[in-house]
């Protein structure tokens, strides 16, 4: 019966991570060596400047503030099964913070001496640990935790123009291998194979694959009389076995089965076969998985003939995206690929719907795509945001030339719901006449937007100005990035509103207890991750490289990535920025997947401790980044 102090320590840390990463022997152990302190409300741990402790610390009831001079602000709340305290054991350094127990607590502290063998040993272990103490510093994706940060030190970008798109592919395969054993007759395993309805089963002995008959098998060795149908499996299995680990790519196990003259490979803990088999794989899951690739996909969109068959393409690029994200590639490669789809789809119901429309367009003309598919961060299936700029025409035949645009936006707005894409709830969409104008009647708007900024101007503004040209006339939309940035020379206080903009929605505290949560509504008590932790970042991104006059660079974290280069005495917030917006955005999509939404409203509730740590890195990142726009815009007197 478990009754000791160290086994109860040891059940309540299990349930945390990094400790449940550990053996649970190991955890008995290390948690025998633990020790119990108790603080009353207001007591100190440990304070700024002071000398390492020989141990780190975890929450076990209670709560604890982390202060930082000069003014004593909290920086971070820690509850149960948080760490703190471990700048001794990651950057060997005096305390940076003070820690003070922000109501009655009792604390584990772990020594660092005895807890740092399963860090070193145990990446997971070790990672997490990092991990924890960045989200507790003041820039957590600085250079200082670059590449030790779970999940980041993947999200430097290949040259796309090197990287073979079929190596990315994931390739699904049979989990559930159907085996037999050495001794097994053939008529036995042909009665299996139809039942299961499977074209191989695997020969094992003692758990171990020695062998592999397949339909060629039978019908070569069986079937032609060489061998009788009594005959076991020992006397006709192909052997030995090729075996490859699970983590194959599609170039792989092609090339394996073309080495190999195989059609089957049997899949292995290590590839080999000596460990347990985890699968097979045909080559029916490697021409599924080839219909995946992002190539075939585009031929495939740019085959469809009607709206409807691009349907079940917009599905298998969702199929390309979670596989991408279970495979962690990296988020803006992703990101990239799938955007590519999205306007290829986008491109093709243009062509069919000015088929549709019988007759040549009246005027040359641009379709934009806007706000997050604008900035090429549409990996999900949301609200469409569009317009339409066409050229000028006389004045008598302006109304028919709109009529006709909007006539064709009706169709296309349509085809792109009926494909997967939302309709927007504000009506920014090409189909609405305020968004498909002339050229010179969107340049009057905009220089109203600019010139008298209100509340629905700068919002408008703010999907507007992420436009990215999708179809048509180029010179259309550069010449609106031309008038964009000469109007706002007349104006420059539009950039101060811009800002303002960017700090209605301030960043989440950063701890989970005074968390901002919807207060009312269908979404009550959830999250609203694009609100208060995507919209912060992709505002305050686009009013800064505004104001730096720079064109063509719509992607959030292009442009922080872009104001490295511009401002390099950012460049640490900058890096910080780019960084949480990949992670917020690979976070949205994996949650949007999972619950088959937008991935915007979230329930904290059901987030791991690891997934809470990652979203309270992102926070801080957001609140260095709304003071320096703050600062830089001088927003204060215009609030003022």
């Amino acid at each position: 019966m478990k009754n000791t102090i160290s086994q109860r320590v040891a059940d309540f840390l299990r349930k945390y991570p990094p400790f449940n990463e550990l053996k649970n022997k190991d955890l008995e152990l290390l948690s025998e060596q633990i020790t119990i302190i108790y603080r009353e409300k207001g007591s100190p741990i440990f304070l700024e400047n002071e000398n390492p402790h020989p141990d780190f610390y975890v929450v076990h009831k209670g709560a604890v503030a982390l202060k930082k001079s000069p003014k004593n602000d909290i920086v971070d709340l820690c509850d149960e099964g948080d760490i703190f305290g471990l700048r001794p054991l990651v950057a060997h350094e005096n305390y940076k913070m003070e820690a003070t127990a922000h109501e009655e607590s009792i604390l584990y502290a772990v020594p660092i001496s005895i807890f740092r063998p399963y860090a070193q040993q145990n990446l997971a272990v070790g990672t997490f640990l990092v991990e924890s103490f960045a989200s507790n510093t003041r820039n957590p994706y600085s250079k200082s935790h670059r590449g030790k940060l779970y999940g980041e030190s993947t999200e430097t970008i290949p040259n796309t123009t090197e990287l073979k798109l079929f190596d990315l592919q994931p390739i699904n395969y049979s989990k559930k291998p159907v085996t037999c054993s050495p001794r097994t007759s053939a008529k036995s395993i042909a009665e299996t194979m139809t039942k299961k309805k499977v074209g191989a089963i695997l020969v094992v002995k003692e758990h171990l694959p020695i062998g592999i008959i397949t339909d060629k098998d039978l019908r070569n060795k069986i079937v032609t009389g060489d061998f009788p149908i009594t005959a076991t499996a020992s006397k006709i299995m192909t052997a030995p076995v090729i075996t490859y680990p699970g983590k194959l790519t599609v170039t792989q196990a092609q090339m394996a089965m073309m080495k190999n003259k195989i059609s089957y490979l049997c899949l292995t803990e290590d590839g080999t076969t000596h460990t347990k088999i985890i699968g097979v794989l045909s080559k029916h899951d490697v021409l599924v998985a080839l219909g995946n690739n992002p190539a075939v996909l585009i031929k495939a969109i740019h085959r469809a003939r009607k709206t409807k068959q691009l349907k079940p393409i917009r599905n298998s690029v969702m199929k390309l995206l979670q596989g991408y994200l279970d495979q962690n590639i990296p988020i803006a490669l992703t990101s990239k690929i799938i955007a590519e789809l999205n306007d290829a789809c986008v491109k093709q119901i243009i062509k069919l719907n000015l088929k549709k429309m019988g007759v040549t367009p009246p005027a040359n003309f641009a379709w934009l795509a806007l706000g997050s598919q604008g900035r090429s961060e549409q990996l999900l299936h949301t609200d469409q945001d569009n317009a339409i700029v066409f050229a000028d025409v006389p004045d008598s035949k302006l109304p028919g030339t709109s009529a006709y645009f909007l006539q064709l936006a009706a169709l296309i707005n349509k085809d792109l719901h009926l494909i997967g894409y939302e309709y927007c709830p504000a009506e920014m969409m090409a189909s609405n006449p305020k968004w498909c104008l002339s050229i010179s009647e969107w340049k009057n708007v905009i220089s109203q937007w600019i010139a008298s900024p209100g509340g629905d101007e700068v919002l408008a503004s703010s999907v507007f100005f992420d436009f990215n040209h999708v179809y048509g006339d180029s010179s259309l939309t550069s010449s609106l990035s031309d008038h964009i940035f000469s109007s706002i020379k007349k104006h420059p206080i539009f950039y101060v509103h811009l800002a303002s903009g960017a700090l209605q929605n301030p960043s989440p505290t950063g701890f989970f207890r005074q968390f901002l949560l919807e207060e009312d509504g269908a979404q009550k008590d959830r999250f609203d991750l694009k609100r208060r932790a995507l919209r912060p970042l992709t505002e305050a991104a686009r009013v800064l490289i505004l104001s730096h006059e720079v064109k063509s660079v719509n992607n959030t974290s292009e442009r922080f990535e872009k104001l490295m280069e511009l401002e390099p005495q950012n460049e640490e917030i900058y890096l910080s920025c780019s960084y949480a917006f990949k992670a917020l955005s690979k976070f949205r999509a994996k949650q949007g997947l999972l619950h088959n939404d937008s991935g915007r409203f979230i329930t904290l509730d059901k987030l791991t401790k690891e997934e809470k740590v990652k979203l309270k890195r992102t926070f801080k990142t957001i609140k260095e980044l709304q003071e320096l726009v703050s600062v830089r815009f001088n927003v204060s007197n215009l609030l003022g």
